[in-house]
């Protein structure tokens, strides 16, 4: 899944993304969500790794345009991949963090 120019490197773990700064994990239904809408889609699989090169790095960086989320999703926070696209995740610990979505605005909110 990850891109051959990115700086971090796949663990074992089938869902997880290993960095020196942050741990990303993926949920179940993020990897389903992930298979749906982003690969197979060379463009959006590009555009999408380089963010997640970005959140690992900081992931507050204005690039992302990271907020957290109000109402029912009070514990999520998101990112923008693309225009359209975001990804919900939640911070687990201070260098731990779970992708929960990914998708346009109206499927991920």
């Amino acid at each position: 899944m990850a891109s051959s120019n990115s700086a971090a490197t796949l663990t074992g773990c089938a869902r997880c993304w290993k960095t020196d700064l942050v741990e990303i994990a993926f949920s179940s239904s993020f990897r389903r969500a992930f298979r749906k809408l982003v690969k197979g889609n060379p463009s959006l699989e590009e555009v999408f790794w380089a963010k997640v090169e970005i959140f690992v790095e900081d992931p507050y960086d204005g690039r992302l345009r990271t907020h957290k989320l109000s109402g029912k999703l009070h514990d999520l926070w998101s990112f923008s991949v693309s225009y359209d696209i975001r990804v919900v995740f939640s911070f687990v610990e201070g260098d731990r963090a779970i992708f929960e979505d990914v998708g346009d605005h109206d499927t991920v909110y």
